[in-house]
């Protein structure tokens, strides 16, 4: 099932709407407006985000820009406003889909599973192992030899995300642009400083190192121990 994250400001919908789809087998995060909703998205990295118009803070269709300048994310959007123009404007902004309320939870699971499957974006995957080195990405741990590590959220995002492409080598300009959403800027510095706090806590060195390996002037690997 999907990661989806609920942008709703009603106090009485986003409960209901988390509790069906958390029913329906989903993980869900929520939140009640608009520019905290944005960062869950950048944080959290959902499948799919269900999203209102009518929020607290900005305007919908303003969140709409804002996370299509930085993610391609699947959006539903969940809206009052039945209006062809806004329904329009939303597709064109980048918007997958559109619902007007009111509508059932079995209508959105629907419209869910026809966005994922249109999108071709796999659906995260809540656990990865590398080794004895295992990621819970939807609970965000991390546990190597079964000791649980404590990570920063930054630490654990770019570990998750060498995580999910074990055996690869990763580009410090790949990790800036989907881990740091600094596709234009940024400093390979940033990227070498979080690798080496990274590797202290996971009992290694880059000059030994056992699950994060440097290639250099490539990028870094990460992969078990005893793997060639």
């Amino acid at each position: 099932m999907a990661h989806v994250l609920v942008i709703e400001d009603d106090d009485v919908i986003r409960p209901r709407l988390v509790r069906s789809l958390r029913d329906l087998g989903h993980a869900v995060d929520s939140s009640p407006a608009g520019l905290p909703g944005l960062q869950v998205a950048l944080d959290a990295r959902p499948d799919l985000v269900v999203l209102d118009l009518g929020l607290p803070d900005v305007d919908g269709m303003q969140v709409l820009t804002m996370l299509r300048a930085v993610s391609q994310v699947p959006v539903i959007i969940a809206s009052a406003r039945d209006d062809d123009p806004g329904l329009v404007r939303a597709l064109d902004a980048g918007a997958d889909d559109y619902l007007v309320k009111p509508f059932t939870a079995a209508q959105l699971e629907a419209r869910i599973r026809a966005v994922i499957r249109r999108s071709g974006r796999p659906v995260e995957q809540a656990e990865v192992a590398v080794g004895a080195l295992r990621i819970d990405l939807r609970g965000r741990r991390v546990t190597l030899d079964d000791t649980e590590v404590e990570l920063s959220p930054r630490e654990f995002d770019l570990l998750a995300y060498l995580a999910q492409r074990p055996g690869e080598v990763v580009t410090k300009r790949e990790l800036l642009t989907e881990v740091w959403l600094q596709p234009w800027g940024g400093s390979d510095k940033t990227v070498d400083v979080h690798l080496s706090w990274l590797r202290r806590k996971l009992g290694e060195t880059a000059s030994e190192p056992r699950h994060l390996t440097t290639v250099r002037g490539v990028g870094v690997r990460l992969s078990a121990p005893d793997a060639p």
